[in-house]
């Protein structure tokens, strides 16, 4: 937009992405509850915290909906370019990432309902590190995203793949354990699938760290194997 733009013109795109990116971190809280509770939910083998994380996934649901016809009304009004236009699309994509980690906080807390319901793992709690590193990465690209720190971002993709790696570790050992207890399989399956989402919410941590570097820095980091 050039300078000679009214500035009542610039006021109303400046409040327009400002309340889109107002929502996007509402639904980043919201979505960081949803994970603590399912996690605590399993943890503490409390349903109720299982029963509030799949009920408030509809408000997270929701939000991602009003984002992306905000973010788009938003293009079509004013046509941004450049950091403007950097700015929208990120906004609607680290939405997107989002709304999939809290289905993933959802499939997490189905599947601890169920281990509540049998007798105590003792694997279960190795989960607990996984889930810590995973909460971790995400509150840091959130943080990258929101105040434009490319160097912060550019920390979380090495930190996915402690993740995997625990993740992968985790699953041999409950394989060895189903061997050895072949009437828990479903039980130490939902183990491994849980383990699993938390390594899906991973890389959705560091999807929006990649965001968070296209906004700040200009530069697309996917497919990147660099340090």
């Amino acid at each position: 937009m050039s300078h000679s733009a009214p500035r009542h013109i610039l006021g109303t795109f400046d409040a327009a992405l400002n309340a889109l990116q107002n929502n996007v971190l509402m639904m980043a809280s919201l979505t960081e509850r949803n994970l603590h509770n399912a996690m605590s939910c399993l943890l503490k083998r409390d349903d109720d915290l299982c029963n509030v994380s799949i009920a408030d996934d509809e408000e997270v649901d929701q939000l991602e909906k009003r984002i992306d016809q905000d973010g788009i009304d938003l293009l079509r009004r004013f046509q941004p370019v450049a950091s403007d236009l950097r700015q929208v699309v990120a906004a609607m994509k680290v939405s997107g990432n989002l709304e999939r980690i809290a289905d993933q906080a959802v499939n997490i807390a189905r599947k601890a309902r169920k281990l509540n319901h049998a007798p105590a793992l003792e694997e279960i709690h190795r989960l607990d590190p996984m889930f810590s590193e995973a909460m971790s990465m995400l509150h840091d690209s959130l943080r990258a995203y929101s105040d434009g720190d490319a160097e912060l971002a550019r920390t979380i993709k090495p930190r996915d793949r402690a993740v995997d790696a625990m993740a992968k570790e985790l699953a041999e050992i409950v394989t060895t354990q189903m061997q050895n207890s072949p009437e828990r399989i479903t039980d130490y399956l939902n183990v491994i699938f849980i383990a699993r989402h938390i390594e899906r919410v991973g890389d959705h941590a560091k999807n929006i760290a990649e965001d968070a570097v296209y906004v700040a820095a200009a530069e697309d980091i996917r497919h990147s194997h660099a340090q």
